[in-house]
């Protein structure tokens, strides 16, 4: 770990698929050390995987199996900007149809728990519009959706 600051992410047991899957998901993302137990620990047996390295997103994280005992809430999430409707639909999809869950306002959980706000650069744009009345037609646009329809966001922000 070459990182000076890394975000660590408490899984059941399943650190190394979460950490596969982002990897295979999101540009800049990769797998790196795992590390298995050199002891017995309150959640598992030594030889069992402890920790995994990776990136997502350039982000560097670390995974731990570190047992039942704490789930991911919405309080941490990672935001993933996006550039056109396509990239926003690929990540979405990948993420509700791999046991995921949609929520609200381009918000979505993957099948760990963990939270991903799949961000249209286009819909930040929108709602940072110094035409103020325009910026909050997108807003209000953007709260009736899960997903992010940057079609709809841009109609609305035209008015």
């Amino acid at each position: 770990m070459t990182s000076k600051n890394t975000i660590c992410l408490w899984y059941e047991r399943d650190a190394v698929e979460a950490a596969n899957f982002y990897a295979a998901t999101f540009p800049d993302s990769a797998v790196g050390a795992v590390m298995h137990a050199p002891g017995d620990y309150p959640d598992g047996q030594q030889g069992d995987v402890l920790t995994v390295e990776f990136t997502v997103a350039g982000i560097p994280c670390v995974g731990l199996n570190g047992g039942p005992h704490f789930k991911h809430n919405e309080s941490f999430s990672f935001q993933i900007a996006t550039e056109d409707q396509a990239e926003t639909d690929r990540l979405w999809h990948a993420i509700v149809g791999n046991g995921g869950q949609e929520s609200d306002c381009g918000w979505c959980k993957d099948r760990w728990g963990l939270s991903w706000q799949i961000t249209p650069r286009a819909l930040l744009a929108a709602v940072q519009d110094p035409d103020r009345a325009a910026a909050k037609r997108a807003f209000d646009a953007m709260m009736t959706m899960k997903k992010i329809d940057i079609a709809a966001i841009e109609a609305a922000r035209r008015g």
